[in-house]
């Protein structure tokens, strides 16, 4: 168990960091933020802050020997650098999940070889492999690069196989995977913690709307179709966390169908899905990841009231601010970036138990 006063370092610099460095604040500890970015608006609101190279090894172990235990706020942090710093220091959750997460062909098979269903997909190393996979997954598609690639980036849509060309030219000819659209009610995720221990606690599941590929909304109650298919998806989830031995929060984005939950990707950390959590629940699931990494005992993940909606502030949307704070049941969270850009997750607004443009309590 970590003792207050402790520092937990986060690398990566971003609104996750921001507010796990907030949440770690509030039980006593301090926070050394670690990312090459100019911009860290993570360390505007933490004690320690060293901007350098994910490959700059001398940083990394002085940035090692300044903290107890080490944890990250996205998954694109290189695992070579969660390598060398898991020598030094505890890296809580370690780098094998990254290994998976950042390889999207790897963690579909991953995924299917625990029992999980992903949609039909098919392996995309070059052009011409891209014809094939068109005839084993057909059309309409989307082909996504293996590796980066987030908020709908590294991603194209085929309508028919006539589009192979402009879709492989799109992301950049990278290797990529071929996934068969699915037919969905709706989408959904499931976001637990586990801890050091192997406990595992889950908040209740919001259904996502997402628009040009970025999360738009979250919201509870789920309808039926989710309810029906949250146990499934909780156990898959579960067994995954069980086999990286896997420590803090964990996502799964399902879609859910006529024939059960359908597996789309996964997250080894926060999620923008689970900042309802923040006043919906009665402990956040920035607190939860907190106390996993800690060796804490967890806070209840169970939601106070419902309605609840999350609604992000995307680009010019952060304009709504002024108008959002006049409604006296939201609660705004701006994460102080300095540059607004279409696409850009500047902030995010939630309603607990009121829906929006409901009257005052």
């Amino acid at each position: 168990m970590l003792a207050p006063g402790s520092t937990i370092g986060i690398l990566g610099g971003g609104q996750l960091g921001r507010m796990l460095g907030l949440a770690a604040a509030q039980l006593g500890y301090k926070v050394h933020v670690y990312a090459p970015d100019a911009e860290s608006v993570a360390a505007e609101v933490t004690a320690h802050h060293s901007r350098a190279a994910w490959d700059d090894e001398p940083r990394l172990a002085a940035f090692a020997a300044a903290c107890d235990v080490v944890t990250y706020e996205f998954e694109n942090v290189p695992v070579d650098t969660v390598r060398f710093l898991s020598g030094h220091v505890a890296v809580r959750p370690g780098g094998a999940v990254l290994e998976i997460a950042q390889d999207r062909l790897a963690e579909k098979n991953f995924v299917a070889d625990l029992g999980g269903r992903p949609a039909p997909f098919a392996a995309v190393p070059d052009r011409a492999a891209l014809d094939a996979a068109l005839e084993r997954v057909g059309a309409p598609a989307i082909l996504k690069t293996v590796r980066m690639g987030y908020d709908g980036k590294g991603q194209a849509r085929l309508a028919t196989a006539a589009d192979a060309d402009a879709a492989w030219e799109a992301i950049g000819r990278h290797a990529a995977v071929l996934e068969g659209f699915v037919t969905f009610a709706h989408e959904f995720s499931v976001i637990l913690v586990r801890g050091i221990d192997g406990e595992i606690r889950f908040w209740d599941s919001p259904v996502n709307v997402h628009e040009g590929g970025i999360l738009a909304t979250s919201s509870l109650p789920p309808p039926q179709i989710v309810l029906d298919q949250q146990d499934a998806a909780r156990a898959l989830m579960a067994t995954i966390a069980a086999e990286l031995d896997y420590i803090g929060v964990l996502t799964g984005e399902f879609f859910a169908t006529d024939d059960g939950p359908v597996f789309n990707e996964m997250a080894p950390r926060v999620h923008n899905s689970g900042h309802w959590t923040i006043e919906g629940a009665a402990a956040s699931q920035f607190e939860n990841h907190i106390r996993a990494v800690a060796g804490l005992p967890f806070g209840s993940t169970a939601t106070r009231a419902l309605p609840v909606t999350m609604r992000n502030l995307i680009g010019a949307g952060i304009g709504d601010v002024p108008a959002l704070l006049a409604d006296e049941n939201c609660h705004v969270h701006h994460y102080g970036k300095t540059e607004v850009r279409d696409g850009r997750k500047l902030g995010h607004a939630t309603w607990a138990g009121f829906a929006p443009g409901d009257a005052p309590a």
